[in-house]
C-alpha cells in the first residue's frame, strides 16, 4: 500500500572537502547526532523522451537506507515535493503507474538514470530530543542508462558523472524557519544553494540529455498562436491534475472539470481559428469527461451546502436524524461519484482523448483567420460571446418567476460561463479591457451559480423531506431547508439586473479593440 510524505528539502553545492559547520548554534537546535554513512542504489525511471523529468517529476526504485522501495515525487513548491512510496517489487507498482497515466499512456517507463550515493546523516536535534531535520553530505556517482528505442547517444557525450551536494530536510511537524536558520549558517561558510532542484535533474544536465520543452505551436503574433497557448495551458492542466483526482487532493476534480470546461469553450469561441471539423469531436469527447467528473464535484459541492444550512440552524428547529441522514446519503453518493470518476480516468477514451488532444499541439487545424492579426480577431470573438450572454439573459429576465424561468437562468449561467473564460483567453492578448470584462461577467456567472445551486438544493432536500416523512421521521426541519433554499434563489434574481447592469455597461465589450 502506498504512502505519500511531505518533503521539504534544500540541496547546497559541495565538494568532498566542504565543511560542515557547527549546527548547533542554529536557534532552536541543542545537538547534532551523527548517524553515521549509509549506501544507497536507487534506479530511475522515465519514458525514453523523459516526459516524466520534463514535468519536474522523479520515480525511482531504490535499494539502501530506511525507505528502501518505488518513490514517485510530484512538486508542490520550490524546495517541497509530496513523495509518494510504495513497497520494495520487481515492477512499478500498479498505484504509482496509475498516477503517470495522463503523462505516459500507454507507453512504458524504462530506466535513464542509476545514482549510487554514499550518504553521510547527521540529525538536528531539539532540547527534548525531538528530530528536528535530517542533514547529509551526498557524494553521488550517477550513471545515464542505455536508451532502449531509438537513436543511441553520441559516442563523445559523457554517460557518468559524479558530485557531492549537502542536503537538509524538514521533519514532520518543524518549522520551516529553520531552513532559514540553517541556510543562514551554511551561506556564512561560502556553502551556496544548488542549481539543480534534484539529483535526477543534475544528472541528465550534467549527461547532456536534458528533456526538451516543445516549440510553442502557431506562427508567433497570430491569432492562432494565442489560440493554440490557451489550449496548451488548459491541456497541461488536465494532465496535471489526473493524478491529483486519483489521490483525492482537494478541489482536484473541479480543477480538471474546469480544464475541460475552459478547454471545449475556447474550441467554441474561436471556430475562426481551429478548424471545428477536428476540434468538435475532441469537445464532445471534453463534455463527456466533464460529465463524468461533475457527478463527484456536483455531490461534493452540493453536501457541503446542506452540511452548512443544518449547522447554522438553531438545535431546536433541527428535528430528528437530519443529519445522520445526510452522512449516509453522502456516503453512499460519494463514494459512487468517486468511482465513476476514477473509473473515466481509467479508460481507453480517456485515453485516446489525451492523444488527440497532443496531436492538434503537435500538427494545429489552423484556419486563414489563425494568420491574422491576434487583437482583432480575438476581440471579434469574445464580443460575439458576450452578445450571446446578454440575449439570454434578458430572455430569463423577461420570463414570470417558475421552472421555465429556473431553466432561463441556467442557460444563461452557461453563456456567462463561455464569455468569461473567452475574455480569460484573450487576456495576454487584449490585456485590461478583458481582464475587466471577465470580472464583471464571472460577477453575473457566480450569481447565476448560487441561483442554480439553490434550485439543485431545493430539489434534493424535498427528496430527503419525503423519504423521512415515509418512514414516519419529522420533516420539519428538511421543510424550512427548502425554504431557506427558496429564499436564497429569490435573492439572486433580485439582485441579477444590478448585476448584469456592470456587466453589460455601454463600452465594455468595444474596450477590447485596440
Amino acid at each position: 500500500m502506498a504512502e505519500t510524505k511531505r518533503e521539504i528539502e534544500r540541496k547546497y553545492e559541495a565538494t568532498g572537502e566542504t565543511p560542515v559547520p557547527d549546527l548547533a548554534r542554529v536557534p532552536g537546535v541543542a545537538a547534532v547526532v551523527d548517524r553515521g554513512v549509509m549506501e544507497l542504489d536507487a534506479v530511475y525511471y522515465d519514458t525514453p523522451d523523459l516526459r516524466l523529468a520534463a514535468d519536474a517529476l522523479t520515480l525511482r526504485r531504490r535499494t539502501g537506507g530506511e525507505d528502501a522501495g518505488w518513490h514517485l515525487k510530484f512538486p508542490v513548491d520550490t524546495g517541497i515535493r509530496d513523495e509518494i512510496r510504495a513497497p520494495l517489487a520487481d515492477t512499478l507498482p500498479g498505484e504509482l503507474a496509475g498516477l503517470l497515466r495522463s503523462r505516459v499512456r500507454g507507453d512504458e517507463v524504462v530506466p535513464v538514470v542509476r545514482l549510487r550515493s554514499a550518504r553521510d546523516v547527521r540529525h538536528l536535534m531539539d532540547a527534548d530530543g525531538v528530530l528536528l531535520a535530517e542533514l547529509s553530505v551526498d557524494t553521488v556517482h550517477a550513471e545515464r542508462l542505455p536508451k532502449r528505442t531509438g537513436k543511441g547517444r553520441d559516442k563523445d557525450t559523457e554517460t557518468e558523472t559524479t558530485w557531492t551536494e549537502i542536503e537538509v530536510e524538514l521533519a514532520d511537524g518543524t518549522d520551516p524557519a529553520l531552513l532559514d536558520a540553517v541556510e543562514k549558517r551554511l551561506r556564512k561558510r561560502g556553502i551556496k544553494p544548488s542549481a539543480s532542484a534534484s539529483k535526477l535533474a543534475r544528472a541528465l544536465a550534467d549527461t547532456g540529455d536534458e528533456p526538451r520543452a516543445p516549440a510553442a505551436p502557431g506562427e508567433p503574433g497570430t491569432a492562432g498562436a494565442a489560440v493554440l497557448a490557451y489550449a496548451r495551458e488548459q491541456i497541461e492542466a488536465i494532465v496535471t491534475q489526473d493524478p491529483a483526482v486519483r489521490r483525492d487532493l482537494p478541489d482536484a476534480v473541479h480543477q480538471l472539470r474546469v480544464a475541460c470546461r475552459r478547454l471545449r469553450s475556447a474550441f467554441k469561441t474561436y471556430r475562426r481559428v481551429l478548424d471545428r471539423d477536428v476540434t468538435d469531436p475532441l469537445g464532445e469527447e471534453l463534455k463527456w469527461l466533464a460529465g463524468e467528473l461533475g457527478v463527484a464535484r456536483d455531490q461534493e459541492v452540493l453536501d457541503e451546502r446542506l452540511r452548512g444550512r443544518v449547522d447554522d440552524l438553531p438545535r431546536t428547529l433541527v428535528l430528528g436524524p437530519v443529519k445522520a441522514r445526510l452522512r449516509r446519503r453522502d456516503a453512499a453518493r460519494g463514494r459512487s461519484a468517486r468511482h465513476q470518476a476514477l473509473a473515466a480516468l481509467d479508460s481507453a477514451r480517456y485515453l485516446s482523448l489525451l492523444d488527440g488532444l497532443d496531436a492538434l499541439l503537435a500538427d494545429p487545424p489552423l484556419r486563414k483567420a489563425a494568420g491574422k492579426d491576434p487583437g482583432k480577431v480575438l476581440a471579434r470573438a469574445v464580443r460575439k460571446d458576450h452578445g450571446r450572454l446578454a440575449t439570454r439573459v434578458e430572455r430569463a429576465l423577461a420570463l414570470d418567476p417558475g421552472e421555465e424561468r429556473d431553466l432561463a437562468l441556467h442557460e444563461a449561467r452557461k453563456a456567462a460561463k463561455r464569455a468569461r473564460y473567452a475574455a480569460d483567453a484573450a487576456r495576454p492578448t487584449l490585456g485590461k479591457p478583458a481582464k475587466r470584462l471577465s470580472k464583471r461577467v464571472k460577477a453575473v456567472q457566480s450569481l447565476l451559480g448560487e441561483h442554480q445551486d439553490a434550485v439543485v438544493a431545493r430539489g434534493a432536500v424535498r427528496e430527503l423531506g419525503l423519504l423521512a416523512h415515509g418512514v414516519g421521521e419529522s420533516a420539519f426541519t428538511w421543510g424550512l431547508l427548502y425554504g431557506h433554499e427558496e429564499a436564497a434563489a429569490e435573492a439572486a434574481e433580485r439582485e441579477l439586473p444590478e448585476v448584469w447592469a456592470r456587466a453589460s455597461a455601454p463600452g465594455l465589450t468595444a474596450a477590447l479593440t485596440r
